[in-house]
């Protein structure tokens, strides 16, 4: 018999090391699934050969829900997997579930922090915590307003377009959501970071 190919993604060690900007479904969601729904899974293989990995994200229908476990068939068909076919039996745990067909009763955190931001690399690459932020005005695009720096940058550090990144907010909280309480602030605020790594706001005089 062929070995398989393809593992099942464990989706809460994603969501645990990127929880602002990977969706689970709540284990509120989880609980009201039954026989008849459907589950979204993360199916990946790895060619041996080129040790190329392939990720495709289908749908199973759920059959039976066991002790925690939950059986099924692949309700997609593979466009990379050779050896998953439509219909194929598949076992699996709540940790492997990325969406269901159903509502999620708690309001997902990433949909809260899809919003974008400008901040440095210093802070999305090097790993620096944020040291300044500030809120800008904006014309009401996908643009929060938001500017965060570790707070130690150079003109000619911040002149460099290749120092400065437009992504979500949930990706800067990934690095660092100290700044989390910060957020709901209005245009125009401006805050620092002390030397006991406390946030003050700077009053403009």
């Amino acid at each position: 018999m062929q070995n398989k190919t393809w593992h099942l993604v464990n989706a809460q060690a994603v969501a645990d090391e990127f929880p602002y900007t990977f969706y689970k479904p709540s284990p509120e969601a989880i609980t009201l699934l039954k026989a008849g729904n459907l589950a979204k899974l993360i199916f990946e293989e790895t060619n041996s050969s080129t040790d190329k990995s392939y990720a495709e994200r289908m749908w199973v229908k759920i059959e039976n829900i066991s002790n925690g476990l939950f059986s099924g068939f692949l309700d997609n068909v593979p466009i990379h997997i050779k050896d998953l076919k439509l219909g194929d039996k598949i076992e699996f745990s709540a940790c492997h579930i990325i969406n269901t067909d159903i509502d999620d009763p708690v309001p997902s955190v990433v949909d809260k922090y899809t919003l974008h931001c400008i901040v440095t690399d210093n802070i999305l690459s090097e790993g620096r915590q944020v040291g300044y932020l500030y809120r800008e005005a904006t014309d009401g695009s996908d643009d929060s307003g938001w500017r965060f720096t570790a707070g130690d940058e150079t003109e000619d550090y911040m002149r460099n377009p290749d120092n400065g990144h437009y992504v979500s907010i949930g990706t800067v909280l990934n690095k660092d959501d100290s700044i989390l309480p910060l957020l709901e602030r209005e245009a125009g605020v401006t805050f620092e970071r002390d030397k006991k790594g406390q946030f003050v706001e700077i009053k403009e005089r």
